[in-house]
């Protein structure tokens, strides 16, 4: 199992992967270089070992096919593939092995595709990740965030982890724990809410009296300053938009969350983030605990005198 915290990856020279060395000898871009270099080999065939990581400049790992070389500049093509960093401004991989990805999604960013966006996604995202390391590698959906929510999700590495995780989810999944800013402040400092959801023809959910699916969600103030409050909410069930349906439901709705009722909107963003993720590990049957820090903005803003 791997912990990648790392979005690049750099090699010393006496840990280099064993290869070719090429000394360059006059200015030029690595891709057409590299064109005439292995001149034996397909185009396809050399940017392939461009993709998979297999290619170092003066030590480092590059994928970047107009990277500039200047003369004494070391070009490896490495006979090992490696693995291809990771480094993408709306997603961090926080954990990552043969079964599993655990990432840490910002806000804005889609988990999976719909009929108007397909490639700016988690899941596309995490797709073309895992292809570059593998051309036969896939990813499976296991469950999403909404587009405004950051924070943690996971995703399969096999349909078979997939189908075991899905099935047994509740078992499987032992907390989810989310943090938001709400306005005003509960009257209860703590509680659990048990209420029936259902979903209208715009997507829209609410709370029935009966009917609909239960949803459970306990939560707790942190911390308030009258005008906004800051909740810790543990799910016990996972149904759609649970969270922002029950906060509105109590006359609380999560700060900048207008589809829910929400007047104001101080941070430019839905203030949900979904904070710790606890599950057995589908193989191993280890329990494996991952936490984010609660974002800034959320604990400035409980922290203001209004």
């Amino acid at each position: 199992m791997k912990n990648n915290k790392n979005a690049t990856r750099k090699y010393r020279p006496e840990s280099a992967p064993r290869g070719r060395n090429i000394t360059v000898k006059e200015e030029n871009t690595l891709l057409p270089f590299l064109f005439e270099t292995l001149k034996e080999q397909s185009r396809t065939a050399v940017k392939q070992l461009l993709g998979r990581g297999q290619i170092l400049v003066n030590d480092a790992v590059t994928t970047q096919f107009d990277t500039a070389l200047k003369p004494g500049d070391v070009v490896t093509i490495s006979y090992v593939r490696r693995k291809v960093p990771f480094n993408n401004q709306l997603l961090n991989i926080v954990y990552e092995d043969d079964f599993l990805l655990v990432v840490n999604k910002r806000e804005g960013l889609l988990s999976v595709s719909t009929t108007k966006v397909h490639e700016r996604t988690a899941f596309h995202i995490l797709s073309d990740y895992v292809k570059k390391n593998d051309p036969r590698s896939k990813i499976f959906v296991l469950h999403r965030l909404d587009r405004d929510t950051s924070g943690l999700m996971m995703f399969a590495k096999t349909r078979a982890v997939q189908e075991k995780m899905q099935s047994n989810w509740n078992e499987m999944i032992t907390k989810r724990t989310y943090v938001a800013v709400v306005e005003g402040m509960p009257e209860k400092e703590r509680d659990i809410l048990t209420t029936n959801l259902k979903e209208n023809a715009e997507a829209r959910v609410y709370v029935v009296e009966s009917g609909g699916k239960e949803a459970i969600t306990r939560y707790e103030v942190l911390r308030s300053n009258g005008k906004y409050s800051l909740l810790e909410l543990n799910l016990e069930t996972g149904r759609k938009n649970q969270i922002r349906a029950q906060m509105e439901y109590i006359g609380h709705p999560i700060a900048g969350d207008s589809k829910y009722g929400a007047e104001t909107n101080p941070a430019g963003r839905l203030m949900l983030h979904a904070q710790r993720l606890n599950f057995i590990h589908p193989e191993t049957g280890e329990e494996m605990r991952f936490d984010t820090r609660i974002p800034d903005a959320f604990k400035s803003l409980v922290s203001k005198n209004w």
